[in-house]
């Protein structure tokens, strides 16, 4: 990115957020592996097989992977229930647009008019 004119370079550069997020995020991943081998070498120091090891590992993260699948499903079925909820009450709040009342000019001079061409004013004791 070339400075503007007017503009002087800084000494140290800006880290964006998502530049320092994704370097957190391999800092985690270097730490997952990191512990990974070390209970494959505490595993094998109990011994028992590399391949067996390896393999338990890997069904115990596919076990917890189902786990979260699992619940991330049930939050999408409740989130798509929210919506659908909201969605029924919303649609029912504006379900007697027959009878809905607007302001203009009618036959008996500007005023707030129902679909009936029936003129309200205010202070009417019937609806």
């Amino acid at each position: 990115m070339l400075a503007q004119v007017g503009e002087t370079m800084k000494a140290t550069p800006t880290i964006k957020i998502n530049e320092c997020a994704g370097r957190w995020l391999g800092r985690v991943w270097l730490g997952v592996v990191a512990r990974e081998k070390q209970a494959v070498h505490w595993l094998v120091g109990k011994s028992m097989p590399v391949v067996v090891a390896r393999a338990a590992l890997w069904i115990i993260e596919l076990g917890l992977f189902c786990v979260l699948l699992y619940a991330a499903f049930w939050v999408a079925v409740l989130l798509l229930f929210a919506v659908a909820v909201a969605w029924v009450g919303h649609s029912l709040l504006y379900l007697d647009d027959d009878n809905k009342q607007e302001w203009r000019e009618g036959h008996s001079g500007f005023g707030l008019y129902d679909k009936t061409e029936w003129r309200h004013d205010m202070g009417d004791d019937e609806p």
